[in-house]
This record gives structure tokens, sequence and C-alpha cells, in this order.
């Protein structure tokens, strides 16, 4: 307990501990938020990781901080340290700090999605070499309500998701992509049941408890703040109600960062149940597809909230 208020008695450290309570950032997001030189934050990260607080994950040749979940009084005393942070002369800067690096993350995404959106089902499929899991996929969509597909991209799952649901609504955040999605619904004659709005994946335009399926595909690993969008997914299905998630396995690729727009490195099961812990929800079902040595292995689960 000492050691622990050592650590906490530095307004750097304290800093620090609040913006990652916001998502997972570099050193080098760090140094844009803070203003400040690499060694000083190096510095400050490994005692706090020392300490206990933090853990670091190795996306690639990155390496992104995120807070640890294992210090039950260090989450109990928070709170009341939060409080008096608002008081810090660096609040606002920081605020300000993280709102432009998760922006930069997202505009950089949006603006790839809106170059590349009419090639992109080949682009991304032929450079990343992935089984085909449709079939697998769309089998742990249940039938009837409304089905939300979150990252619509150019509507290829649409149709399929029409046949099983009431209403579906298609999300993505490129215009680009929208308007391409718009097109399949209405060469495929589905105007009436199926809508794509224009939303970001962490704020989507659906009333909270109203929604019986979300479908996210090979999307997640575009997400500025993945544990947000889980938050928001959670907002919107009913108690119910069923998440149904592709996306890539943990791979060390860094080229698709530049090449296909990719935030994240794909995941593992264990970062994306912390997540699930961290809003409410729980696994259903959990498995990986794709086995041959040449192609780029895909997780697909489903997950609901709990009681």
């Amino acid at each position: 307990m000492l050691n622990l208020f050592k650590i906490l008695a530095d307004s750097t450290r304290l800093r620090l501990l609040r913006i990652l309570r916001q998502g997972d950032f570099t050193v080098q997001d760090l140094m844009q938020i803070l203003v400040m030189g690499q060694s000083r934050i190096s510095r400050h990260l490994k005692l706090l990781s020392e300490g206990g607080l933090l853990q670091v994950e190795k996306q690639g040749t990155w390496h992104y901080y995120r807070l640890a979940s294992s210090d039950n009084f260090f989450d109990d005393l928070w709170p009341f340290i939060d409080l008096q942070l608002n008081h810090l002369p660096e609040y606002e800067h920081d605020v300000a700090g993280v709102s432009q690096v998760m922006a930069e993350r997202r505009q950089r995404s949006q603006h790839f999605f809106d170059q590349h959106a009419r090639d992109w089902d080949h682009i991304h499929v032929d450079l990343l070499a992935l089984p085909d899991y449709k079939v697998e996929l769309l089998s742990l969509v249940p039938e009837g309500g409304l089905i939300v597909e979150v990252g619509v991209g150019s509507g290829a799952l649409l149709s399929e998701l029409a046949k099983r649901a009431d209403r579906v609504v298609g999300i993505d955040y490129s215009p680009s992509m929208v308007a391409l999605a718009r097109e399949t619904v209405a060469q495929h004659g589905l105007s009436e049941s199926v809508e794509v709005r224009l939303a970001e994946m962490n704020h989507l335009p659906l009333a909270a408890e109203t929604v019986q399926t979300v479908v996210l595909n090979q999307v997640l690993h575009h997400a500025e703040h993945p544990a947000m969008v889980f938050h928001e997914i959670k907002r919107i299905l009913k108690a119910d109600g069923l998440l149904v998630l592709a996306d890539l396995t943990r791979h060390d690729h860094d080229w698709t960062r530049d090449q296909l727009a990719d935030q994240w490195l794909g995941f593992n099961r264990e970062e994306i149940e912390s997540w699930f812990v961290e809003v409410g929800m729980g696994l259903t079902s959990y498995r990986v597809i794709g086995n041959n040595s040449r192609q780029q292995t895909v997780l697909l689960l489903t997950a609901s909230i709990r009681p």
C-alpha cells in the first residue's frame, strides 16, 4: 500500500493514469497528448508498470499501454483521486489531447475507406488471405427482431441478414461506404426492410435496448477504442440480445497499418473477454477458423449481456 501511495504522489503519473483509463496508447501517443519527451514519459510508465498499475500489449512493433485490472485497492481509491484531478491546470489540455489522438486514428481510417470503398472487399480478403467463414458467421445470427450491422462496408452481408430479420440497419463511418451499401440495398430491392446510416461505431444512432442482434464483421480492428464500441453495443442490445463478431486473431503483420488502415493487429481471446467484463457482457461461444499456414486465422464469437 505504501508503494502505491508513493507511485501516486506525482501529478504526471496521475495524468497518465487518467489518460489510460480512456483507452490504450503508445508512448508516441502519450508524448503528443502530454507534450513531453520520450525519456520522461517512459520513466513514469516504467514506475507505473512496476507498481502493477499498467500492462503492455505488444502489437507488431508497437507497444500499447493499458491499465491493469488486478489492483482492487487502486480501483476503490481511484474515484476519489479522479475528482481532484478535475482541478489540475493541465486537465483541459489532457482532454483535448486525448480527443485529438482518437480523432486522428479515426480520420486515417475513414480517409482510407473513402478512397478504396469499391475495391475494399477484394483488397481485404486477398491481401490477408482470409478463410471463407461466411456460412459459419450467418449460422450464428438468430432470426427475428432488429439486426444491426456495425461497419457495413459495401453491404455484402445485408441481403443475407435481411432474410433473418424483421428489419436491418447498417452503420458505417465512411460516406463512400455508406453510398456503396445503399446501392447494394437498392440493387437487391431491400429498401423497405434495410436502412444504411452514416455514424461512428462508438456513437450508434439507435435507442437503448432496441436491437436483437448486432453483427461486427472484420470491423473491430479499425476502431480507435474497441472497449467503447462494446459499451455502445451493450447499450443498444435488448436484455436477451446477441452480439455476433468476426475479426482477425492476433498477428504481426505491421504492413496492414499502412495498406489496410488497421488500427489493431487482431485480438486474442483474453483481451476481448476483459473488455466484455468491463462493460457487463460475457462470451457465449468462441472458435477460431482457418488452420492453413498461408491464411490469416479469424476468430468468431457470440456474446450477450450478463444478467
